[in-house]
Parts: structure tokens; sequence; C-alpha cells
């Protein structure tokens, strides 16, 4: 869409970042989880996790979440402890930084992914006068609302200095990784070759357009389709956002998940045969991201120093892909 059109601060404090997760489930009333709905506020997913279970006398791997959230902001989130023998007396938690806010019961554990969408509240800072260039910025935003924006992996899929694509090297070479490390390190791989597929389609000018022999994703769904070659409809139906063209997440059966893999693609992925190659050796298994984030409820206003924005993002997008369309942060 162009480049930056201001230099801005994010997460300058807590309250500037705030995420609400939403579930896409039903509580049953009964069942032997108990579901924990927490405001966190600078703390870490997977450190609450290891406090409730701690709290709750169960193994870590009894507690669940739907995602990770970033801890430098303030999220609101699902947790699902498994009840051992009487009730938990959840009124006597205490952790830094943590409140519940609300207290269910259901059946089953919580799973990843289980979340239908995450609602953001993000304040842009800035140094620079915003006022003037309010037209500019209100345009792009217009723009990234009827468009959406490329689907790209955010930095934090990454680490501290890249440090999970040194950990996937590492688990490339042989090294044994504990269950979570190991996931992490996969994560950041297929991610990483992702968004440079993704950046070779954003400067093509194709990341939103379906090409031919291509698997296009229905909106808001895991589901997708071949399209042997889009013809008025699929075009039409690209354009207003109903379904989205996408790309590999790298591992084996890539071409026969996706159909015709795109000479884009190939070359992508040929450009770092270390990490394609890791991840086939693991028999990691092939999939589909959407190239194309669809950008929900987004409405924005102008305080002194800062742009506010508040939109809705599907599970797996990630808020810093909107951003980057705005300012460099």
């Amino acid at each position: 869409m162009g480049k930056p059109l201001f230099a801005a601060a994010i997460r300058s404090q807590p309250s500037d970042f705030v995420v609400t997760e939403n579930l896409a489930i039903e509580f049953s009333g009964t069942g032997e989880h108990d579901y924990l709905w927490l405001q966190k506020t600078g703390a870490n997913t997977n450190w609450v996790a290891r406090q409730l279970a701690r709290h709750a006398g169960v193994r870590a791997a009894d507690v669940g979440y739907s995602g990770l959230k970033d801890r430098h902001a303030i999220t609101r989130q699902w947790f699902s402890i498994l009840r051992q023998g009487d009730d938990t007396d959840w009124q006597a938690f205490s952790c830094n930084g943590v409140e519940i806010l609300d207290i269910r019961r259901h059946q089953r554990k919580l799973r990843r992914g289980a979340h239908d969408n995450n609602e953001f509240r993000i304040a842009l800072r800035s140094d620079d006068a915003l006022t003037p260039d309010r037209e500019r910025i209100e345009d792009r935003l217009r723009r990234v609302a009827a468009r959406g924006v490329p689907n790209y992996f955010g930095p934090q899929r990454f680490g501290h200095d890249a440090s999970n694509l040194d950990l996937a090297m590492q688990l490339f070479s042989g090294k044994r990784l504990k269950r979570e490390m190991r996931s992490i390190a996969i994560s950041a791989a297929r991610s990483y070759l992702f968004n440079e597929i993704l950046a070779r389609r954003v400067s093509d000018g194709t990341w939103d357009r379906i090409l031919p022999g291509e698997l296009a994703n229905l909106d808001g769904s895991g589901s997708v389709f071949e399209v042997i070659e889009p013809d008025e409809v699929i075009e039409r139906r690209c354009a207003d956002m109903d379904i989205h063209p996408t790309a590999t997440l790298c591992g084996l059966g890539g071409e026969i998940s996706r159909g015709v893999i795109t000479e884009i693609e190939r070359d992508a992925t040929d450009a770092y045969p270390d990490l394609k190659v890791g991840l086939e050796r693991l028999a990691v298994k092939a999939s589909t991201r959407p190239l194309r984030l669809r950008v929900k409820r987004l409405s924005w206003n102008f305080d002194d120093d800062a742009l506010w924005l508040e939109f809705t993002l599907p599970k797996g997008g990630f808020a810093t892909a909107m951003l980057r369309e705005l300012a460099e942060t």
C-alpha cells in the first residue's frame, strides 16, 4: 500500500496496547475443567499458565489456553484448568499483574486456536505532528479497511534478535529440544519462509490476487479449495474479500496439499534450503495460510500526540501486520 506514513512508538505503557480474546465455544456449565477469564498486565501467557497450575495442584500440561498474547500489554484471555477433587479456591489465587474477571465450567480442555478473533485497542504515539497528515493517514486507513493488509507473521514469532530462528537451526542440526522449544523453533522456521513468499507476492502486486492453480481460503474459516483458472466470479469474490489467496506453510506434501506451487513460492523457499529441508526431515506436515489479512471493525481517532486504533483480527493475525501499513514502529 506504500511506505509507512510516520514514525511511532507502540506499547509505551501497557494501556497503549489492549487485546481481548473472543472464544468460539459455548460453555457447558458442567465438566472437569474450570475456565478463567483473566486480565493480564505485563504478564507472559506461559508464565501465567504455570502459576495457575501451581495454585490448582495440577501439571502445567493440564492448563489450556487458546493463544499466546503480548506480554507488554493489557490482555484478556481464557485459560482452562483441570479440576482435581474439591473445588479450587480461585478467590485465593494471587499473581502479580493478573486479575480474574470470570469463572466458568466446561467439559473439555481449551485447545490452541479455539478462539474466533482478537479485538485490539492500540495507541501509536509519535513525536511527529499527526494533525497535518490526518487526511493522508485516514485515506490509508480506509484502504486498509477496504482491501485488508499483507498477512505477515509478526516479529514476536522470531524472538529477540531472531533467537527462535537460531533455535530452529540447532533443531535441524540434530539438537534435542524440549517439546515447547521444539514447537517454537518449527513455527519460527515456517513463519520465516511464509513471510519470504509473501514479500515476493507484495513486490509483484499479487498478494491480494488468486493465481492459477493455487488454493483459495474462504474468509473466516480454515476451508480452502483449488482454483484451476480464476474467472470473473473468483476475481469478484476475491475483491469482496469473501476469499483470499494463500501460500504454503512449509513441510512435507506441500505440492499435494495446495495443488500447483507457484514459481514465486518455489524460488522463495529454495533460497533457504536449510529451513525448508529441515522441516521436511522432521516430517512437519505442510499447510496453508492466507496471504491477506482482513481488518474488521476498524475505527480511529487522533488524541494529542497519538493515533488510537480499534479493530478486530481473526485468529492467527498479527496486529503488527496492520500497523506496518501506517507507521514505522
